[in-house]
């Protein structure tokens, strides 16, 4: 607000001051009488100066503009003309600045000087009635008129803004919408079916007769396989809801291990190796990074043989680097692969990562590695 309230002082000291050059050097060069003339030049200057003050004392500066000529008139004669170019400033001001009846007695002010002055130096009537219409009630309206447009433009503008908010309120009560439709779906329907898995494998585990065997371990892991995704599920609900709570918040890296205890209970090997100095990396990186190792581990799972997978982590100094190896099984080119690459790749490239993966040169290890650009530290 400073920064806008000063060009706007320097600007009515500068309106003053050319009123004040234009009108005293009229009382200069008509003025053939020294100390009168200098008297008016002393007051010309004076009410002229009045025009840099607030707004608020608009009407006290125009009725200041209206009395100058009468005083002249009556002190020297009709020989001098004093304040034209202040009178019609005055006038604009009280017309733009001022509401009610302040804005109106200034106007009948101003215009009731400039008739009276006119009749004064000799002009009839009609002439002064169109002198003072055209020095003091033109500019009176001009200021009324452009601060009503000013008001309008405000006035515009205020009701794009209010509109450009309602239809961000709109698109967004829209997207929450939507979003708990989805979660109502996933509530109804996916959480109900992965409860009934794990329910359906504890029932079975617990009538078998052995607990160490095969089976049984199986079955185990198929109860907490659906327990942890029951966990995400959740955690997902929440999100689609709203929810930024703790509770709510989704897994990252420091739950990697948990993602290989479950493959461990599938009966495959899987060990984390963490490369460099650990470092911390931006919320949604971090649960990003856990996605692609949970795509990698469930591909492992799905499609690689009994000898185990091996995920490494290496936190390099421009990059973090995530890697998993695993022996291709017999269904190593099934398009669910592909489909989790896709969207491994679709993950990564969110944030300028790369990924390559393909059959090492000994044809059996496949290689999935994704690389994500960080700053140095």
């Amino acid at each position: 607000m400073d920064s806008v309230k000063m060009p706007l002082k320097h600007q009515s000291w500068l309106v003053a001051a050319v009123c004040m050059a234009a009108d005293g050097g009229f009382v200069l060069f008509e003025n053939d009488f020294p100390w009168p003339g200098a008297l008016v030049l002393v007051l010309t200057l004076a009410v002229d100066a009045m025009l840099a003050g607030p707004a608020r004392l608009s009407g006290w500066v125009a009725l200041a503009q209206a009395v100058l000529p009468l005083v002249v008139l009556v002190a020297i004669g009709p020989g001098v003309e004093s304040n034209d170019a202040g009178q019609l400033i005055a006038a604009y001001r009280a017309g733009a600045w001022l509401r009610g009846a302040p804005a109106f007695l200034s106007l009948g002010a101003l215009f009731a000087s400039l008739v009276v002055w006119s009749v004064g130096i000799g002009v009839s009537p009609a002439e002064g009635l169109l002198v003072a219409t055209k020095a003091a009630l033109l500019p009176w309206l001009v200021g009324r008129y452009t601060t009503a447009r000013r008001a309008y433009l405000a006035e515009l503008e205020k009701r794009s803004e209010m509109e450009k908010r309602d239809a961000k309120a709109a698109v967004a009560k829209a997207i929450a919408d939507e979003r708990s439709a989805i979660a109502r779906d996933l509530h109804d329907v996916i959480v109900h079916h992965v409860s009934a898995i794990g329910l359906h494998a504890g029932a079975a585990r617990l009538r078998l007769p052995d607990e160490d065997s095969k089976i049984a371990v199986s079955l185990r892991s198929v109860e907490t396989s659906s327990r942890a995704a029951m966990v995400d599920l959740r955690h997902l609900l929440d999100l689609l809801h709203g929810d930024k709570s703790e509770g709510a918040r989704q897994p990252g890296l420091d739950n990697v291990d948990e993602l290989l205890e479950g493959v461990r209970s599938a009966g495959i090997p899987a060990r984390l190796e963490v490369r460099g100095k650990k470092r911390d990396v931006p919320e949604s990186l971090d649960i990003t990074v856990y996605r692609i190792i949970q795509e990698m581990l469930t591909n492992a799972l799905r499609h690689g043989d009994s000898s185990g997978v091996r995920v490494t982590l290496d936190y390099a100094a421009a990059a973090l680097v995530v890697a998993a190896e695993n022996v291709a099984g017999a269904r190593g080119g099934s398009g669910a692969v592909r489909r989790g690459l896709v969207g491994i790749r679709n993950r990564a490239s969110m944030f300028g990562g790369t990924t390559e993966c393909g059959l090492e040169p000994d044809g059996r290890t496949w290689r999935t590695v994704v690389t994500f650009p960080l700053e140095e530290s």
